[in-house]
């Protein structure tokens, strides 16, 4: 029996995948305990530099997690075996270089624009509508 194809040059051996699917379950129990803490953390951090702002100029506390949080997110590196991937892997690129904070900001324009125009109308939904299943299209 074979475990992998005949192109083994490319591929992991059968041992660094086994390892890799390891490492990733103890990468992403870490990484759900990071979310569980920082949900709360990020509230606390959020109201305490909204209370501390002072001539429009909030505190620094939310964004000194994120930074932490941004860091931990790399030190988990929770993707990392990606680079033991064959190459007709790698070369997929599923979702474009639209991340969800892209995804954001054209949803929190496209509000703020309808807001100045006098509010969300029915032409509005429509519209937000066709922007979400012109997204959904782009994905796939």
């Amino acid at each position: 029996m074979e475990l992998l194809p005949e192109d083994n040059e490319s591929r992991p051996p059968l041992w660094t995948l086994i390892r890799d699917i390891a490492v990733l379950q103890v990468k992403l129990v870490v990484d759900g305990l990071r979310d569980v803490i920082l949900v709360p953390a990020s509230l606390v951090a959020g109201i305490i530099s909204v209370s501390k702002t002072k001539d429009g100029v909030p505190g620094t506390e939310f964004y000194r997690l994120i930074d932490a949080g941004r860091q931990s997110e790399h030190w988990i590196n929770l993707f990392g075996a990606y680079k033991n991937a064959p190459p007709e892997v790698v070369e997929r690129n599923h979702f474009g270089d639209a991340d969800i904070d892209d995804i954001v900001s054209r949803v929190e324009s496209f509000v703020v624009d309808e807001y100045k125009r006098g509010g969300v109308t029915a032409q509005a939904r429509d519209r937000m509508h066709k922007a979400m299943d012109a997204l959904r299209r782009r994905k796939e």
